[in-house]
Protein backbone atom coordinates (compact mmCIF):
# COMPACT_ATOMS: atom_id res chain seq x y z
CA UNK A 1 0.00 0.00 0.00
CA UNK A 2 1.38 3.78 -0.62
CA UNK A 3 -0.02 6.79 0.29
CA UNK A 4 -1.97 9.12 -2.36
CA UNK A 5 -2.83 12.71 -1.59
CA UNK A 6 -5.12 13.31 -0.34
CA UNK A 7 -5.75 9.98 1.45
CA UNK A 8 -8.91 8.52 0.74
CA UNK A 9 -10.90 8.10 4.13
CA UNK A 10 -13.93 5.64 5.02
CA UNK A 11 -15.80 6.08 8.11
CA UNK A 12 -17.91 3.06 9.47
CA UNK A 13 -20.71 4.10 12.20
CA UNK A 14 -24.53 3.05 12.29
CA UNK A 15 -25.21 6.38 14.69
CA UNK A 16 -25.64 9.16 12.08
CA UNK A 17 -24.41 11.47 14.74
CA UNK A 18 -21.41 9.68 15.38
CA UNK A 19 -20.71 10.22 11.73
CA UNK A 20 -21.05 13.59 11.47
CA UNK A 21 -19.05 14.15 14.20
CA UNK A 22 -15.74 12.16 12.32
CA UNK A 23 -17.20 14.22 9.26
CA UNK A 24 -16.80 17.54 11.11
CA UNK A 25 -13.06 16.60 12.87
CA UNK A 26 -12.00 15.17 9.27
CA UNK A 27 -12.81 18.43 7.46
CA UNK A 28 -10.08 21.12 8.94
CA UNK A 29 -7.39 18.11 7.10
CA UNK A 30 -7.53 18.18 3.38
CA UNK A 31 -4.65 15.78 3.17
CA UNK A 32 -7.44 13.34 4.21
CA UNK A 33 -10.51 13.16 1.46
CA UNK A 34 -13.83 11.50 2.49
CA UNK A 35 -14.57 8.72 0.20
CA UNK A 36 -17.29 7.16 1.68
CA UNK A 37 -19.27 6.77 4.66
CA UNK A 38 -21.10 2.95 5.72
CA UNK A 39 -23.96 2.86 8.14
CA UNK A 40 -23.24 -0.57 8.91
CA UNK A 41 -21.28 -3.83 8.57
CA UNK A 42 -21.94 -5.50 5.30
CA UNK A 43 -22.14 -2.02 3.46
CA UNK A 44 -18.86 -1.49 4.75
CA UNK A 45 -17.38 -5.05 3.49
CA UNK A 46 -18.82 -4.56 0.30
CA UNK A 47 -17.56 -0.72 -0.75
CA UNK A 48 -14.10 -1.42 1.04
CA UNK A 49 -13.43 -4.56 -0.84
CA UNK A 50 -14.86 -3.23 -4.09
CA UNK A 51 -12.81 0.07 -3.70
CA UNK A 52 -9.73 -0.04 -1.17
CA UNK A 53 -9.28 3.03 1.21
CA UNK A 54 -5.79 3.37 2.65
CA UNK A 55 -7.56 5.13 6.04
CA UNK A 56 -10.71 3.81 8.44
CA UNK A 57 -12.64 5.06 11.21
CA UNK A 58 -14.43 1.69 12.34
CA UNK A 59 -16.68 1.62 15.05
CA UNK A 60 -16.89 -2.01 16.89
CA UNK A 61 -20.58 -2.13 18.35
CA UNK A 62 -22.43 -2.50 15.24
CA UNK A 63 -25.87 -4.59 15.03
CA UNK A 64 -25.85 -7.36 12.88
CA UNK A 65 -21.58 -6.82 11.99
CA UNK A 66 -19.87 -5.88 14.07
CA UNK A 67 -16.48 -3.93 13.64
CA UNK A 68 -14.54 -7.14 14.12
CA UNK A 69 -16.56 -9.12 11.72
CA UNK A 70 -16.21 -6.22 9.02
CA UNK A 71 -12.32 -6.63 9.55
CA UNK A 72 -12.22 -10.74 9.23
CA UNK A 73 -14.14 -10.38 5.79
CA UNK A 74 -12.02 -7.35 4.43
CA UNK A 75 -9.40 -8.40 1.55
CA UNK A 76 -5.61 -7.92 1.95
CA UNK A 77 -3.95 -5.92 1.88
CA UNK A 78 -5.52 -4.25 4.74
CA UNK A 79 -6.20 -0.31 4.94
CA UNK A 80 -5.07 1.49 8.42
CA UNK A 81 -7.71 0.54 10.66
CA UNK A 82 -8.83 3.12 13.57
CA UNK A 83 -11.18 1.49 15.84
CA UNK A 84 -13.86 3.56 17.51
CA UNK A 85 -16.00 2.42 20.28
CA UNK A 86 -18.25 3.88 23.20
CA UNK A 87 -16.77 1.47 25.85
CA UNK A 88 -15.76 -1.77 25.31
CA UNK A 89 -13.27 -3.57 28.12
CA UNK A 90 -11.74 -6.02 25.82
CA UNK A 91 -11.51 -4.44 22.84
CA UNK A 92 -9.65 -0.83 24.93
CA UNK A 93 -7.33 -3.72 26.81
CA UNK A 94 -6.81 -5.78 23.17
CA UNK A 95 -6.01 -2.80 21.28
CA UNK A 96 -3.14 -1.56 23.67
CA UNK A 97 -1.61 -4.96 23.86
CA UNK A 98 -1.34 -5.13 20.28
CA UNK A 99 -0.36 -1.44 19.94
CA UNK A 100 -3.62 -0.97 17.68
CA UNK A 101 -5.04 2.92 17.45
CA UNK A 102 -8.50 3.36 18.55
CA UNK A 103 -10.90 6.64 19.66
CA UNK A 104 -13.10 6.22 22.45
CA UNK A 105 -16.33 8.05 22.14
CA UNK A 106 -17.19 11.17 22.19
CA UNK A 107 -14.46 12.09 20.53
CA UNK A 108 -11.89 14.27 21.11
CA UNK A 109 -10.17 16.69 18.44
CA UNK A 110 -6.66 16.21 19.77
CA UNK A 111 -6.82 12.49 20.19
CA UNK A 112 -8.43 12.22 16.28
CA UNK A 113 -6.09 14.70 14.40
CA UNK A 114 -3.00 12.27 16.63
CA UNK A 115 -4.71 8.93 15.10
CA UNK A 116 -4.20 11.17 11.60
CA UNK A 117 -0.79 11.82 12.10
CA UNK A 118 -0.13 8.28 12.96
CA UNK A 119 -1.69 6.77 9.95
CA UNK A 120 -0.19 9.48 7.72
CA UNK A 121 2.88 8.62 8.95
CA UNK A 122 2.52 4.74 8.46
CA UNK A 123 1.63 5.69 4.72
CA UNK A 124 4.39 8.31 4.21
CA UNK A 125 7.05 4.97 5.53
CA UNK A 126 4.93 2.68 3.90
CA UNK A 127 5.34 0.99 6.76
CA UNK A 128 1.99 -0.58 7.24
CA UNK A 129 2.95 -4.31 7.18
CA UNK A 130 3.36 -4.43 10.49
CA UNK A 131 -0.16 -2.86 11.16
CA UNK A 132 -1.75 -5.81 9.19
CA UNK A 133 0.06 -8.42 11.77
CA UNK A 134 -1.30 -6.48 14.19
CA UNK A 135 -4.68 -6.33 13.38
CA UNK A 136 -4.37 -10.06 12.00
CA UNK A 137 -3.15 -10.72 15.62
CA UNK A 138 -6.09 -8.89 17.12
CA UNK A 139 -8.77 -10.41 15.11
CA UNK A 140 -7.31 -13.98 15.95
CA UNK A 141 -7.31 -13.22 19.69
CA UNK A 142 -11.00 -12.29 19.31
CA UNK A 143 -12.17 -15.33 17.26
CA UNK A 144 -10.64 -17.74 19.75
CA UNK A 145 -11.95 -15.66 22.76
CA UNK A 146 -15.22 -15.80 21.30
CA UNK A 147 -15.10 -19.59 20.52
CA UNK A 148 -14.67 -20.16 24.45
CA UNK A 149 -17.94 -21.10 26.71
CA UNK A 150 -19.68 -17.81 28.07
CA UNK A 151 -18.22 -16.83 31.57
CA UNK A 152 -20.74 -16.56 33.98
CA UNK A 153 -20.57 -13.15 36.39
CA UNK A 154 -22.10 -13.31 39.42
CA UNK A 155 -22.94 -10.20 41.68
CA UNK A 156 -21.07 -8.68 44.18
CA UNK A 157 -23.45 -6.28 45.29
CA UNK A 158 -26.83 -6.47 45.31
CA UNK A 159 -29.21 -3.16 45.73
CA UNK A 160 -32.04 -3.26 48.08
CA UNK A 161 -34.51 -0.28 49.60
CA UNK A 162 -34.17 0.83 53.41
CA UNK A 163 -37.48 3.44 52.81
CA UNK A 164 -36.87 5.97 50.66
CA UNK A 165 -33.19 5.09 49.95
CA UNK A 166 -31.62 2.45 47.82
CA UNK A 167 -28.47 0.54 49.62
CA UNK A 168 -25.74 -1.55 48.47
CA UNK A 169 -25.10 -4.90 50.43
CA UNK A 170 -21.79 -6.81 49.46
CA UNK A 171 -22.93 -10.57 48.67
CA UNK A 172 -20.00 -11.66 50.55
CA UNK A 173 -21.10 -10.41 53.64
CA UNK A 174 -24.53 -12.67 53.69
CA UNK A 175 -25.36 -15.40 55.91
CA UNK A 176 -28.65 -16.65 54.71
CA UNK A 177 -31.52 -15.59 52.61
CA UNK A 178 -35.22 -16.83 53.09
CA UNK A 179 -38.32 -16.95 51.12
CA UNK A 180 -40.81 -14.65 51.89
CA UNK A 181 -44.10 -14.63 49.94
CA UNK A 182 -43.03 -12.41 47.04
CA UNK A 183 -39.63 -10.74 48.29
CA UNK A 184 -36.25 -12.40 49.46
CA UNK A 185 -35.81 -11.96 52.74
CA UNK A 186 -31.48 -11.26 52.99
CA UNK A 187 -29.72 -11.93 56.64
CA UNK A 188 -26.94 -9.66 57.40
CA UNK A 189 -26.36 -10.10 60.90
CA UNK A 190 -29.26 -9.06 62.69
CA UNK A 191 -30.28 -6.88 59.76
CA UNK A 192 -32.51 -8.00 57.23
CA UNK A 193 -33.41 -6.52 53.70
CA UNK A 194 -36.21 -7.28 52.04
CA UNK A 195 -35.44 -7.73 47.89
CA UNK A 196 -38.86 -8.08 45.13
CA UNK A 197 -36.95 -10.91 43.49
CA UNK A 198 -38.33 -14.27 43.64
CA UNK A 199 -35.70 -16.75 45.27
CA UNK A 200 -35.01 -18.83 41.90
CA UNK A 201 -34.14 -15.51 39.79
CA UNK A 202 -31.83 -14.13 42.72
CA UNK A 203 -30.49 -17.74 43.04
CA UNK A 204 -29.32 -17.57 39.67
CA UNK A 205 -26.92 -14.36 40.66
CA UNK A 206 -25.16 -15.77 42.87
CA UNK A 207 -21.72 -17.86 43.15
CA UNK A 208 -22.53 -21.52 43.14
CA UNK A 209 -19.43 -22.27 44.70
CA UNK A 210 -20.16 -19.72 48.03
CA UNK A 211 -24.00 -19.93 48.56
CA UNK A 212 -25.93 -23.48 48.90
CA UNK A 213 -29.59 -23.83 48.25
CA UNK A 214 -30.53 -26.01 51.45
CA UNK A 215 -34.21 -25.75 51.18
CA UNK A 216 -36.69 -24.67 48.39
CA UNK A 217 -36.84 -21.54 50.68
CA UNK A 218 -33.47 -20.73 51.69
CA UNK A 219 -29.81 -20.52 50.54
CA UNK A 220 -26.66 -19.79 52.71
CA UNK A 221 -23.50 -18.42 52.75
CA UNK A 222 -21.30 -21.72 52.58
CA UNK A 223 -18.64 -20.11 54.49
CA UNK A 224 -21.16 -19.70 57.42
CA UNK A 225 -22.26 -23.47 57.86
CA UNK A 226 -20.70 -24.50 61.23
CA UNK A 227 -22.85 -27.89 61.28
CA UNK A 228 -25.18 -30.14 59.70
CA UNK A 229 -27.67 -32.25 61.61
CA UNK A 230 -30.08 -34.41 61.92
CA UNK A 231 -32.85 -32.83 64.18
CA UNK A 232 -34.42 -34.96 67.23
CA UNK A 233 -38.06 -34.40 65.81
CA UNK A 234 -36.97 -35.81 61.93
CA UNK A 235 -35.55 -33.79 58.95
CA UNK A 236 -32.44 -31.97 58.81
CA UNK A 237 -31.04 -28.91 59.85
CA UNK A 238 -27.97 -26.56 58.69
CA UNK A 239 -26.56 -24.67 61.69
CA UNK A 240 -24.25 -21.10 61.19
CA UNK A 241 -21.70 -19.89 62.96
CA UNK A 242 -24.12 -17.63 64.77
CA UNK A 243 -26.34 -20.43 65.97
CA UNK A 244 -29.20 -19.75 63.50
CA UNK A 245 -30.63 -23.25 62.32
CA UNK A 246 -32.53 -23.58 59.32
CA UNK A 247 -34.13 -26.11 57.17
CA UNK A 248 -32.19 -28.49 55.41
CA UNK A 249 -34.22 -30.47 52.59
CA UNK A 250 -34.08 -34.46 52.56
CA UNK A 251 -33.64 -34.37 49.15
CA UNK A 252 -31.05 -32.21 49.64
CA UNK A 253 -28.68 -33.55 52.32
CA UNK A 254 -25.83 -35.38 50.10
CA UNK A 255 -25.60 -32.31 47.66
CA UNK A 256 -24.65 -29.94 50.40
CA UNK A 257 -23.05 -32.26 52.30
CA UNK A 258 -20.98 -32.61 49.00
CA UNK A 259 -20.72 -29.31 48.22
CA UNK A 260 -19.37 -28.13 51.84
CA UNK A 261 -16.55 -30.72 51.93
CA UNK A 262 -15.18 -29.67 48.54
Amino acid sequence: MTSLNPIRTVLVDDEPLARKSLRTLLKPHPEFVLAAECKNGPEAVALLNAQPAELVFLDIQMPEMDGFGVLARLNRPLPIIVFVTAFDQFAIRAFEVNAVDYLLKPVEDARFTQALARAKSLLERQDTGQLEAKLLALLAEREALEKQPPTQIFARRLAVRSGSRLIFVEVEDIDYIQANDYYSAIHIGPKTHLLREPMKELEAKLDPAKFIRIHRSAIVNAERVRELRHRPSGGYAAVLQDGTSLSLSRARWEQVQAALSS
